[in-house]
């Protein structure tokens, strides 16, 4: 699979986009003409500038406004056209993109334009170029590659061909048996495949392809089966990604780069596997990873500062159960849940001490085969992680994640899934209290730069066998979260992202205060809400507590008895109903800078408690704001406590 981007998908100056493209492991590049305009150089500079990074120029564009047009005007497109060509042999490409015609003076009519295109055909192969038509979605007489298709058929020229799109074919809902279509078209006379992704929205065509676009995988596009048809033609040419995208002209060029080759690796794997590996596109790599669970959360600490994570954990039931033979690591568990805290002087753990203080940092995901889910991982570009072990043991499979922190992989079927017994050794927990009926993890909730969600969202499920949700709006007394989930059909691996666009927000002060995305919650879940919080009282764990309001409100909206409400509010815990089920949510205080833990207990409920946000948040910005007027840490503690 030949890779290619649209220098107008990244943000930056023409050099800078150059050498992002390359860095994320791009074939070649398209040159946006704007990009082109606005640097100081000359056609031949930019030519240059692109070999020299291994980067082919496959494709030199816009050409607008060229078919159909009346005289004077159509000479004139003839006389542009040929200070087009003019540009491209000094660049060193030998392919323009012409898109259709929106100019309101323009004609119709297919044998027009193919005749048009048959002269541009003639002129284009004296120089040993090419030229390849695109339909606008938003064209004034061809918005379809159809009619596209049958100009470039009429006009019957070697040197006229067809640039296919799937925004513009699928943002016109045009039915699958069209798109399969596609298979009919001879592969020569594809000259380009551009590729983009879109959230369904429903708004103006333009607008929407101009500021909402994105990478494949990350819209809601039927991009792979628009791919699929391409492919099955025998195409062997690039697939270019052309995204417009606010959110990435504003976003690290290395960064969005790098998604975007992410992106098509994942499609051509999508591509190979929906059409048997009859294709040449796509990697040979193992299939998305199954997860059937979280294995473990890694917090790093200090000596200093881990006795007061100790403490919550302990009031929340767990206990020690082993420490690591030759770091300073302890175990703690409760039910299927293990939670590791890591006061190691050196390593990787002690460096993320160092920027972000006490952190959830790392998390093992319990997979199908933790070998297959690695070698896919490193196919996507995921970055390996490795340090040293001691004699005698594990090393447990790990890359970085998109934040910085590290995401471990192990499984069932290898030793890995018995690190617990090869790398710790058993100890007594002689202070321990009750165990509090926490069954194991529910779901992990990372706090994100509303920029960085496309890219975590990528990252997950193209490795792992999981999808996405809708995205939710949370509203924050500070402003508003966007929040997507990440989850497999089992409920074996759920993942929240809260997106933060500003530090007013709880998510976002975690954020500013920690230097950085990271896990701010960790949900475990209990089969009996209310024994879970009898015996969190008895263990002197204080609850979040919420407004008396809340509980008033609740009762009459969903018809509560009122005994079931009153012993909501005496537990402080929140409730939700939808057409599944029932959910009920219990939350510990705020650790650190907004770090905290919930306790839910699901009666069919899928969800997530949204409504219940607004409600949380208002009472975790109180204690916030109040450990900020304390100060002390000893303060802190008897708030916790």
């Amino acid at each position: 699979m030949k890779t290619s981007i649209a220098t107008v998908t990244i943000s930056g100056e023409l050099p800078e986009k150059l050498e992002a493209i390359a860095a994320a492991g791009f074939d070649g590049v398209e040159i946006f003409e704007n990009d082109f305009l606005a640097f100081d150089g000359s056609p031949a500079d930019v030519g240059r500038m692109a070999r020299d990074l291994g980067l082919t120029i496959t494709l030199f564009q816009p050409f607008r406004d060229f078919e159909g047009m009346p005289e004077p005007h159509r000479s004139r497109t003839f006389d542009r056209a040929e200070r087009k060509f003019d540009v491209m042999q000094q660049l060193g490409t030998d392919l323009v993109l012409v898109c259709s015609n929106v100019s309101p003076i323009s004609l119709g009519g297919i044998d027009r334009a193919a005749a048009d295109f048959h002269e541009l055909g003639e002129r284009a192969a004296k120089r040993g170029l090419r030229v390849g038509y695109e339909a606008l979605a938003w064209g004034r007489h061809i918005n379809d590659h159809r009619d596209a298709w049958e100009i470039v058929r009429r006009a019957d020229h070697a040197n006229i061909g067809l640039v296919l799109d799937s925004f513009h074919t699928l943002s016109r809902k045009i039915d699958i048996n069209s798109i399969r279509s596609i298979r009919s078209i001879p592969k020569d006379k594809i000259f380009i495949v551009q590729l983009a992704d879109a959230p369904l929205i429903d708004m103006d065509l333009l607008y929407w392809s101009r500021h909402f676009r994105n990478m494949p995988g990350e819209g809601d596009l039927p991009v792979a089966a628009f791919t699929s048809a391409i492919a099955e033609t025998g195409y062997d040419g690039y697939y270019s990604l052309e995204i417009f995208n606010d959110q990435f002209r504003g976003g690290s060029s290395r960064a969005i780069a790098a998604d975007g080759h992410r992106s098509l690796i994942y499609l051509g794997d999508q591509v190979r596997r929906t059409l048997g590996g009859r294709t040449a596109i796509g990697k040979d790599m193992p299939p998305r990873a199954e997860v059937k669970g979280v294995g473990f959360v890694e917090f790093t600490s200090s000596e200093e500062d881990a006795p007061e994570l100790v403490g919550i954990l302990r009031a929340l039931g767990f206990r020690q159960t082993a420490r690591h033979r030759s770091k300073k690591v302890a175990l703690f568990e409760q039910g299927d849940i293990r939670l590791l805290i890591n006061t190691d002087e050196a390593g990787f753990a002690n460096a993320a001490y160092a920027v972000h203080g006490t952190a959830a940092y790392a998390m093992a995901l319990n997979v199908e085969d933790a070998a297959d889910a690695y070698q896919r991982a490193l196919a996507l570009d995921a970055e390996p992680f490795h340090q040293s072990v001691g004699a005698g043991e594990l090393d447990i499979p790990a890359i970085r994640s998109i934040g910085g922190g590290l995401l471990y992989l192990i499984d069932d079927k290898s030793p890995l899934g018995h690190f617990a017994e090869v790398d710790f050794e058993t100890v007594q927990d002689e202070t321990a209290l009750a165990p509090a009926g926490l069954l194991n993890f529910d779901h992990v909730a990372q706090t994100v730069s509303y920029d960085e969600m496309l890219t975590w969202l990528l990252f997950y499920t193209s490795i792992f066998a999981a999808g996405k949700s809708p995205m939710v709006d949370i509203i924050d007394p500070g402003g508003v979260v966007r929040s997507q989930v990440i989850e497999n059909d089992s409920g074996t691996l759920r993942l929240t992202l809260n997106g933060a666009e500003n530090r007013r927000t709880l998510a976002g002060h975690f954020i500013a205060e920690k230097f950085g995305s990271g896990i701010q919650h960790l949900a475990f879940r209990t089969d009996d809400i209310f024994a879970t919080a009898a015996a969190l009282r008895e263990n002197g764990f204080t609850t979040l507590p919420i407004s008396p309001n809340y509980y008033d409100d609740l009762e009459a909206r969903f018809g509560l008895d009122p005994d079931l409400a009153e012993c909501l509010k005496a537990g402080n815990i929140l409730y939700d109903r939808d057409e599944q089920g029932e959910y009920f949510q219990l939350y510990s205080r705020t650790y650190g800078e907004g770090f905290f833990f919930e306790i839910v207990e699901r009666r069919e409920y899928r969800g997530y408690g949204a409504a219940n946000a607004i409600f949380r948040i208002a009472a975790l910005k109180k204690q916030i704001s109040r450990m900020a007027y304390l100060g002390s840490k000893a303060d802190r503690a008897s708030i916790l406590r």
